[in-house]
């Protein structure tokens, strides 16, 4: 596989390192001296964008229009995301937007959901904190407010979310239910990169040859 990295910061660094452990092919990699639009993308299989808020939406567009599949795990630039469904639509591109790869997380986006169902008729107060890096650019997180959203829809009841960035730390997410009696919670600690990095690769691999818009539920279930 011959995948183009959209963002050199620590992610993109990361999947770099593992996907050519796994035997693929960095061939083009954008960084802030190097915008998207300069890269040659004539032998890409595929492009994985961890860029940044403020470049994603161009870095994916291009790619789009150039006919490249594009997983993309960027938070804090979803204003635009309608836009780049409707333009993968138009050039009948393949496109794959998850707030979080983690296949860990995955599992918590389906525990989190089955857990909102069981509490949505109790008298529940729910609450979800998240702790990142200090280099972690949008606040909150992109998975809490994915987290947030499933919560909602089943619910009808918006969550407070709080955020913390300290040091190194990879990600945790807490979901918590009080309530006068007693506390319900579940949570999800990321012990490093390589689970966000190594589903992306899977992603990518995943997306060839495919048209459309997906998300991670559709690798998991295939």
């Amino acid at each position: 596989m011959n995948i183009a990295i959209l963002g050199n910061g620590r992610m993109g660094k990361r999947i770099s390192e593992l996907a050519t452990k796994k035997g693929h092919t960095i061939v083009a990699t954008s960084s802030s001296e190097k915008p998207a639009n300069t890269l040659d993308f004539s032998s890409t299989d595929v492009a994985i964008d961890f860029s940044t808020p403020s470049t994603a939406f161009a870095n994916i567009s291009h790619a789009i229009n150039s006919g490249i599949p594009v997983i993309s795990g960027t938070t804090g630039w979803l204003e635009n995301l309608k836009e780049i469904e409707n333009l993968c639509q138009t050039k009948k591109g393949a496109f794959l937007y998850a707030s979080n790869f983690s296949l860990g997380v995955n599992l918590f986006f389906e525990l989190n959901k089955k857990l909102a169902q069981l509490m949505k008729n109790h008298d529940y107060e729910s609450k979800i904190h998240e702790v990142h890096h200090t280099r972690k650019l949008d606040s909150p997180s992109g998975t809490a407010i994915t987290l947030g959203e499933q919560m909602q829809e089943i619910t009808n009841t918006k969550s407070v979310i709080t955020a913390d960035r300290i040091n190194d730390i990879a990600g945790t997410h807490i979901i918590s239910y009080t309530s006068a009696v007693d506390e319900i919670e579940i949570k999800h600690t990321a012990k490093n990169r390589d689970g966000f990095a190594m589903g992306a690769i899977i992603a990518a691999d995943w997306i060839i040859g495919k048209k459309g818009v997906f998300s991670m539920k559709d690798v998991l279930e295939q």
